[in-house]
């Protein structure tokens, strides 16, 4: 195990590298222009708007399921309630993130946008500190925890600035987001979890990959779907079942004798 974590820092320490000597990526100027524009009960871009409500409620049950592990002496899903914690920042970055993305949606541009990616990014942390903690060491999952959710915040912040500036680069909030999830994968794949159902981490990633598709495709759908659903509203909808499916698999699993 320890020669492939040796060579997951080392691939690490090489995308960091990448991403400062690559050129930098710009936001596109079309960004904010998403399919859907419908305004409905004075609310501007209606669907994607409120769409975000799957986030609370999702992040709200996980943050519920939370309190009832703290409050149960005989709970099983964590050997140590401490390791809660990245899950709570998990669970409560979603909640916030919900409430961005409206802001953000109901007036799109890069002022609201930044509130809309912050706490994206301390959830996608949160959750490889999680990882971290469950296949490689609790002690490594906690104190990586505000490690990598500065380094989430510090990427979302480093793409702000530069876009005040005239020259916005995307390059590290693009590792944050993708190469963590990779890295979730790698974890994944090369260490056993200390706890059963771990394999629900793997549907947890493809639905997030389904919802960046449905992002990516987002005018596609729309006229696909006769305008009935954009493809940026499904990716809130599907990005929300991915969050539960999280809660599924706590709720599901017990500690496996070390």
């Amino acid at each position: 195990m320890q020669w492939q974590l040796l060579i997951l820092c080392g691939l690490s320490i090489g995308v960091v590298i990448a991403a400062l000597l690559l050129p930098p990526i710009s936001q596109p100027a079309a960004y904010h222009n998403f399919a859907d524009q419908r305004n409905f009960f004075g609310v501007p871009n209606f669907s994607n708007v409120v769409s975000n409500l799957a986030f609370l409620l999702s992040g709200g049950m996980g943050l519920v399921y939370l309190f009832h592990v703290c409050q149960t002496p005989a709970q099983k899903a964590f050997h140590n309630r401490v390791e809660c914690l990245p899950y709570g920042v998990l669970f409560l970055s979603v909640m916030v993130a919900a409430l961005g993305s409206m802001a953000y949606h109901w007036i799109p541009d890069n002022a609201t946008l930044l509130w809309d990616r912050l706490p994206i990014a301390v959830a996608i942390t949160a959750l490889l500190a999680a990882t971290l903690g469950e296949r490689v060491n609790p002690m490594v999952g906690l104190w990586s925890l505000p490690i990598l959710t500065g380094l989430g915040i510090s990427s979302v912040l480093y793409w702000y600035l530069t876009e005040q500036q005239g020259a916005g680069n995307l390059n590290f909030y693009i590792v944050v987001q993708f190469y963590s999830i990779v890295l979730i994968v790698l974890l994944s794949l090369s260490n056993p979890s200390r706890y059963t159902h771990a394999k629900h981490i793997y549907q947890v990633i493809a639905l997030y990959a389904v919802a960046k598709l449905a992002e990516l495709s987002d005018m596609q759908i729309y006229n696909l779907t006769n305008q009935f659903i954009s493809g940026h509203t499904l990716k809130h909808l599907v990005a929300a079942l991915a969050v539960y499916w999280i809660v599924r698999m706590l709720q599901k699993r017990v500690f496996l004798s070390e």
